[in-house]
């Protein structure tokens, strides 16, 4: 089995998730009182990323786990009408170059998967009509039926993509060397390198550098 593996943040969709959904929360008309609590709650380790004394990684995973705070208690059905109202506008910031090659892996028979460290939830919601085989993201988690952040939620990135990538695929045999991963950063790294046909999307400059130097397909 050949499978395409896409990231979404700048791959998929050309900007970023994060900075969408701060702002959708601080103008929501329901959820906007939050959005301070959030922000008074975001500036310590923002700073501290910026002093390079927090690592990249721990910040991304830090301000997801405080996002979901301001929607402690809200139920599934309310967090998917939540994200369900940017589709439409996150849409419309879709790579068409990325998603004619995603058809046509489709059309190929290629296992396509989604992977990123969005919220898996979320991600669901604003694809949709786009068809993955799997769908591959950061769990919220909620206890009955209700957004609960007490437990700390495993964000998605670098290398774990690639543990779930794998984990996901467990009992399949894949055909590696003639498989196709896509991804805009130096930390989709662990996901490009598992196959043949990696693809840099608009790639940042370390990895467009990579890329080069490897003679990977570029995609801008």
């Amino acid at each position: 089995m050949r499978v395409a593996i896409f990231d979404f943040d700048g791959t998929i969709y050309a900007e970023e998730t994060f900075t969408l959904l701060m702002k959708h929360l601080k103008e929501h008309p329901t959820y906007r009182s939050s959005y301070k609590r959030f922000y008074r709650a975001i500036v310590p380790p923002y700073i501290a990323h910026k002093l390079k004394i927090y690592p990249s990684s721990k910040m991304k995973k830090r301000s997801m786990q405080l996002y979901l705070e301001a929607f402690e208690g809200l139920t599934k059905l309310e967090m998917d009408v939540y994200f369900e109202e940017i589709r439409t506008k996150m849409q419309q910031d879709f790579n068409n170059n990325v998603l004619e090659r995603l058809k046509l892996h489709q059309q190929e028979n290629v296992h396509i998967l989604l992977v990123s460290g969005a919220y898996t939830q979320f991600l669901e919601r604003v694809t949709d009509g786009i068809v993955f085989n799997q769908i591959i993201g950061t769990e919220i988690f909620y206890q009955d039926d209700k957004v609960y952040t007490k437990t700390e939620i495993t964000h998605i990135n670098g290398e774990q993509k690639r543990l779930k990538v794998q984990e996901a695929l467990k009992g399949h045999q894949i055909d590696w060397d003639n498989s196709y991963a896509y991804g805009d950063s130096f930390s989709d790294m662990p996901v490009l390198e598992l196959v043949g046909n990696p693809v840099a999307v608009r790639p940042e400059e370390k990895l467009q550098k990579l890329a080069s130097e490897r003679g990977w397909e570029i995609m801008n």
